[in-house]
């Protein structure tokens, strides 16, 4: 009895191939599935089974010119093939012998190097029907790893799209589309393939991997693309450490051209998030508070600073903002007391409730914005963020999560951060 054999299906594995060079990427299989077996013409007239289970079968027909076809393959006579597939061709009727004529020219085009061959090999594989859809996937997958590999990067971006199209749900293969997509200098495209990962591997309980999303946000926000905005929430949200709030805040304030107002809450959750790492970032803080004329806050930033050793009051680059800062009249909190008896409008109370919150006493400013809001005439997104902001440092998150729900318009961005970074409190 003579049998078709195991062909190189899995380009990947039979051209030595590795996926595409992104660093978090899962690896293609490491060997093809099994090749369906045939059983010989005298098996087919008498009609006895297969030897193996669900067995691909090819009509009578066709039976000989592939086990002819096959015997050139094995051997590497090229020379015979291209006839030996004309006959083969001649003599196909049903999808199976169609797929396992595929099979067998997928295997010589492989052994002859010949991509062109390969990529109509198959076409032809996934036009029979007769593979699953992740089995078809993964043959586009190692046709796009092929090409890649030689920097063919518009006939790889095809073929991981035709996987993708097939088994849209197989996250390896859209890895692999992003970075061809990125390789041909479509950013937008290749960032949105990563982030259909991320929605994947979200959607079926997984953590996507850090590198994604670091990778995702590196492209968008060098190719300046709104996305970049997205990506680095969600990954704040996965990922959150010093580095990733930094990061998404920075990007945020970058996109977003913000005011004072704006600058000054986002440097404030960054420091919340323990994410003021650099001198920069200090620098920033304490001008953006000062500018408020909030020298309280500024003061307090100044002290934090030091006592983090990222600000030497002694350099040149903080010996006169420190002084500067330190010369400045502070109100006490006896002051504050008195100034909130005798005021009269919702600004003043707001201002109140800013030097408050500068020292780091949250419940009382939280009172004051909510006496603001009372007394009216404030801008309400602002004050239900700063009332947010102010109870989220208080402690009390259900109180701190309503208020910044309520945040609309151009502050309601800011409030979805500032909700993040809550949802990662106890």
């Amino acid at each position: 009895m003579k049998l078709l054999t195991r062909t190189a299906i899995a380009l990947v594995a039979a051209l030595g191939a590795a996926p595409v060079a992104a660093q978090y990427m899962t690896p293609a299989p490491a060997a093809p599935p099994q090749m369906p077996r045939v059983p010989d013409q005298a098996q087919t007239d008498h009609g006895s089974t297969p030897v193996a289970t669900g067995a691909v079968r090819p009509s009578a027909k066709a039976l000989k010119p592939l086990l002819a076809l096959q015997k050139a393959v094995d051997a590497n006579d090229a020379a015979n093939i291209p006839s030996l597939v004309a006959a083969a061709q001649a003599a196909a009727s049903t999808k199976e012998d169609r797929y396992l004529l595929a099979r067998l020219q997928l295997k010589a085009a492989v052994a002859a190097n010949d991509k062109a061959g390969m990529a109509s090999a198959v076409d032809a594989i996934a036009n029979s029907g007769v593979q699953s859809p992740t089995e078809v996937g993964q043959l586009y997958m190692g046709l796009g790893s092929t090409y890649y590999n030689t920097k063919q990067f518009d006939l790889a971006a095809a073929a991981f799209q035709k996987g993708s199209a097939i088994d849209p749900n197989n996250a390896d293969i859209l890895l692999n589309l992003g970075e061809a997509r990125f390789a041909q200098g479509h950013p937008a495209e290749a960032v949105a393939a990563f982030q259909r990962v991320i929605q994947i591997k979200t959607a079926a309980g997984q953590k996507p991997d850090e590198k994604l999303f670091r990778r995702a946000l590196s492209i968008a926000y060098d190719a300046k693309l709104p996305s970049a905005i997205d990506i680095s929430r969600a990954w704040v949200a996965a990922y959150p450490s010093p580095e990733s709030w930094h990061n998404t805040i920075a990007v945020y304030r970058n996109g977003s051209h913000q005011d004072l107002e704006g600058t000054l809450d986002l440097l404030r959750l960054m420091q919340a998030a323990g994410a003021l790492t650099s001198p920069a970032d200090y620098v920033m803080f304490v001008e953006s508070a000062a500018e408020q004329n909030n020298f309280t806050e500024a003061q307090a930033v100044v002290d934090a600073g030091i006592a983090a050793k990222v600000i030497n009051p002694s350099s040149p680059e903080f010996r006169d903002i420190v002084a500067g800062v330190r010369a400045k009249q502070k109100a006490s909190a006896a002051e504050l007391a008195e100034a909130t008896k005798s005021a009269t409008t919702g600004v003043a109370l707001m201002r109140i409730g800013e030097r408050y919150y500068g020292m780091g006493e949250y419940a009382k400013a939280a009172d004051l914005f909510r006496q603001a809001k009372a007394k009216g005439g404030v801008d309400n997104d602002l004050a239900n963020l700063h009332l947010g902001m102010a109870l989220a440092r208080a402690g009390d998150k259900a109180g701190a999560t309503a208020a910044l729900n309520g945040v609309t318009g151009a502050r309601a961005d800011i409030a979805k951060l500032w909700v993040a970074y809550l949802q990662q409190k106890a």
